[in-house]
């Protein structure tokens, strides 16, 4: 169904999910302590082709990657993400965290697959 990634899980009734809510899951690690985890998750979004994301995230997603880099953070800006989720137990330096911390896009780290953490975002 063309467009179908536009529509929301709260367009379906689902329930409403926070960044809070997402970092009680016992399988992330909040990479970002401190920032304002109140902002509404509106869907999972998994995508690792930075030009892909760039067009197609849709605001509050949950973005799932293993793209780990400062110009993830970047297209995370630009999309406006509720928070980035780095999978595969994917490395992320402490430069990377603290410029996150700087534009106030929370972090997470897993083992999960990208899958498998976008379905916590559900």
């Amino acid at each position: 169904m063309p467009g179908a990634y536009a529509i929301t899980y709260m367009e379906f009734g689902g329930l409403s999910m926070t960044v809070a809510d997402l970092a009680k899951n016992e399988s992330l690690k909040l990479l970002t302590e401190g920032l304002d985890l109140s902002t509404e998750i509106t869907k999972p979004f998994c995508c690792d082709l930075l030009s892909i994301a760039m067009g197609k995230a849709p605001a509050g997603a949950c973005w799932c990657t293993v793209t780990v880099n400062t110009n993830t953070l970047a297209v995370a800006t630009l999309t406006d993400v509720a928070c980035i989720i780095f999978a595969e137990g994917s490395a992320v330096d402490q430069a990377l965290i603290d410029k996150a911390i700087e534009e106030e896009i929370p972090l997470f780290k897993t083992e999960l697959s990208e899958f498998d953490a976008a379905l916590l975002a559900n």
